[in-house]
């Protein structure tokens, strides 16, 4: 058994080794540019306080600059190593899969990169502008906004990668109906649960209010709905 084993292990430690050099690389790259993607992921934020007196987004203790630094390069290491995460994992199990599946390697790559992408741009674009309004101008002019550097990033890069993550269920649905694991009747069987869990997922993975969570969630829901759809067409439930 153990003899059995130690193929399955050596070639696992091959890939992370792979993965852990390519995102080594990209975060030193990163290290070196962390100003100027800081300043990208903080423009919606910037956007809203210029509109307020006197807010502005500061740090409070020596190390936070430093401490940011090293988390919006972690960030953007995962980011831009995505597709070879994807594709070493793909190939990992590849070796239990029949031929004609293993050659989804290239499809599973190039649209699961896109769908991440597509949901970091999604948070970016739409529901950063509006929630950070939302969020930033509740008090009024009673209140001066003080955003951490630290912890604006965390909060931010958490939802981009949330919702990056949430929009790789499509393609997740496709590829595991394609090799017969998943049918539309064991989605929608699913579904009560799939709720609780998508509500659970953007009460966690989003600010404690209700714009941030239904900003996810209802996504999610639609995403699921057309899962459906694709496991339907992909890998339809035989009727008996």
């Amino acid at each position: 058994m153990l003899e059995e084993i130690k193929p399955h292990i050596a070639e696992l430690r091959s890939r992370l080794i792979k993965i852990v050099v390519t995102f080594f690389i990209i975060f030193i790259v990163a290290f070196i540019y962390w100003k100027q993607i800081f300043l990208w992921i903080a423009k919606p934020a910037f956007d809203v306080l210029k509109t307020q007196h006197d807010s502005e987004m500061i740090f409070t203790n020596l190390v936070e600059p430093f401490v940011t630094a090293i988390k919006v390069s972690l960030y953007t290491s995962f980011f831009v190593s995505l597709p070879v995460i994807l594709y070493h994992t793909w190939k990992f199990v590849a070796p239990g899969l029949y031929d004609h599946e293993k050659k989804l390697v290239i499809p599973f790559v190039f649209f699961g990169t896109i769908m991440f992408i597509t949901g970091a741009a999604f948070a970016y674009y739409i529901v950063f502008p509006i929630g950070f309004k939302v969020l930033i101008t509740f008090g009024g002019k009673d209140f001066v906004a003080m955003l951490k550097i630290s912890e604006y990033v965390s909060v931010a890069l958490k939802i981009m990668i949330g919702f990056g993550i949430a929009f790789e269920l499509p393609v997740l649905t496709y590829f595991l109906a394609k090799i017969g694991l998943i049918t539309d009747k064991t989605l929608k069987e699913f579904a009560r649960y799939a709720i609780v869990i998508i509500f659970i997922v953007a009460a966690v993975l989003t600010p404690p209010d209700l714009f941030s969570q239904l900003a996810m969630a209802v996504p999610l829901l639609i995403l699921y709905g057309i899962s459906i759809i694709i496991a339907k067409v992909v890998n339809p439930e035989k009727e008996e």
